[in-house]
């Protein structure tokens, strides 16, 4: 579906993009140009006035992660100091949100809900690594939550390009809408003069 609006109060929100993460491989997109997309995303955000939400994931030696899974689980131990520290390029910006999750997506167990609500945004842009876990659980969880969901899908990336292309072709569809960067800005242009 085509970018149709962005309403009065939307806020940006970017998954994952920190120090860790960022360094990894990722596909359709290098994660340098996730990165770029993002902070063009969040300089035009930051103009107009509105949120920006930047979440980052980490957990302690003591974290105990949710259910039993078939790939081996990573301990805290594995990541090196500043692993889960907000890369540098987005850091530092005063008026920004942080977030701080210790599961997939940014809403469950976080204070995202209430952040946004109490700013009464209706709706959130999405972008960060990896597309198929933090941002699709993001989104999922927006759109339960009630929130329209825009996505921007060359300022998200994942370890796995089909995986990806999955997300973004079979799942974002059916949780809102999707387009480009520059699509995103040039609605954000027009709807925020």
């Amino acid at each position: 579906m085509a970018l149709t609006t962005l309403d009065p109060r939307t806020a940006l929100v970017l998954i994952d993009l920190q120090n860790g993460i960022v360094g990894m491989p990722t596909l359709p997109y290098g994660s340098d140009q996730v990165v770029a997309n993002g902070i063009e995303l969040a300089d035009a955000f930051r103009a107009k006035g509105l949120p920006v939400v930047l979440v980052r994931v980490t957990f302690g030696a003591d974290d105990m992660l949710p259910g039993r899974t078939d790939e081996p689980r990573l301990s805290a131990a594995v990541f090196p100091s500043g692993w889960d520290q907000i890369i540098e390029q987005l850091a530092g910006h005063d008026g920004d949100i942080q977030v701080t999750k210790r599961n997939w997506g940014a809403f469950y167990g976080t204070d995202l809900d209430l952040q946004l609500r109490r700013r009464g945004i209706s709706q959130i842009v999405l972008g960060g690594i990896a597309t198929s876990i933090g941002v699709e659980s993001t989104a999922r969880a927006a759109h339960e939550h009630g929130y329209h969901v825009t996505l921007a899908t060359d300022a998200m990336a994942d370890r796995d390009g089909e995986a990806h292309r999955n997300s973004v072709e079979r799942i974002f569809p059916r949780l809102g809408e999707t387009g480009t960067t520059a699509e995103v800005l040039e609605l954000l242009a027009k709807t925020h003069g």
